[in-house]
């Protein structure tokens, strides 16, 4: 198993992605286009990455300095959370605003009006819990 967010994870992560179909079709309905960082609070720079292209993940792996969409940031007890229980609405909602899920870029009230975007985004938080990890 390899760690939350290495190289090794972020493929896995990626290829999960693709298998599941309520995240690349509904985004590919949206031509949905993104470079997606993954890290921790308090780090400079994501420690992961997804290139996601018409909805489904192009390429993935450690950050390779790709300028983001969007980088996610959390802690690792909260990023560990969300794996193994997932992430609904309402707890998006409630870790946004409580500063547990940060967005250094991207506009978190764009994606949350938008349920084309908002559904396949919570879908990828059960996505990311299958894929095994130490």
């Amino acid at each position: 198993m390899a760690a939350l967010f290495s190289d090794d994870w972020m493929v896995d992560f990626g290829n999960a992605w693709n298998d599941e179909k309520e995240l690349g079709d509904a985004l590919a309905k949206i031509a949905f286009n993104s470079v997606i960082g993954y890290g921790l609070e308090g780090e400079d720079k994501p420690r992961g990455f997804l290139r996601v292209e018409n909805g489904y993940v192009t390429g993935a792996g450690a950050y390779d300095g790709s300028a983001l969409n969007w980088d996610l940031r959390a802690s690792p007890a909260d990023w560990e959370k969300w794996c193994a229980n997932g992430l609904g609405m309402m707890g998006l909602g409630l870790a946004y605003t409580a500063g547990k899920l940060k967005f250094k870029t991207g506009d978190y009230g764009a994606m949350i009006k938008n349920p084309a975007m908002a559904g396949p985004f919570i879908k990828s938080f059960t996505v990311m819990g299958r894929v095994p990890r130490t």
